[in-house]
């Protein structure tokens, strides 16, 4: 068996006439584009159980987990630039540090905004 991790625009093909592309994560949600041949069935595993359909032997169990995301809107953006600032202007103390690296943790890419 065969596991990908993808970002978000990357693709790969199945049988050179079927792309499989993934637009986005939204919350434990992904969301895939799929372009087949219509004489490709495809068919959600859910729909094919209920229709009596058997679970493939390759399907694996994953634990259910809740993951939790902070709503990202333009008020938390302009927030996070506001805290940037105040750190810029705080100088280099330990505890300017300290807040540098937990800001890291809860968003990695805050220093590219």
């Amino acid at each position: 068996m065969l596991r990908i991790s993808m970002k978000p625009g990357e693709y790969f093909t199945v049988g050179g006439s079927t792309v499989v592309q993934f637009d986005r994560l939204r919350g434990d949600r992904a969301h895939l584009i799929i372009n087949a041949p219509r004489e490709v069935p495809i068919l959600r595993g859910a729909v094919l159980e209920r229709e009596g359909g058997k679970r493939p032997d390759c399907v694996v169990d994953t634990p259910e987990r809740f993951i939790r995301q902070l709503p990202w809107d333009h008020d938390k953006k302009a927030a996070l630039q506001e805290l940037k600032e105040a750190l810029e202007q705080m100088g280099e103390s330990p505890e300017v540090h300290t807040l540098r690296e937990k800001l890291d943790r809860i968003f990695p890419a805050w220093k590219d905004d």
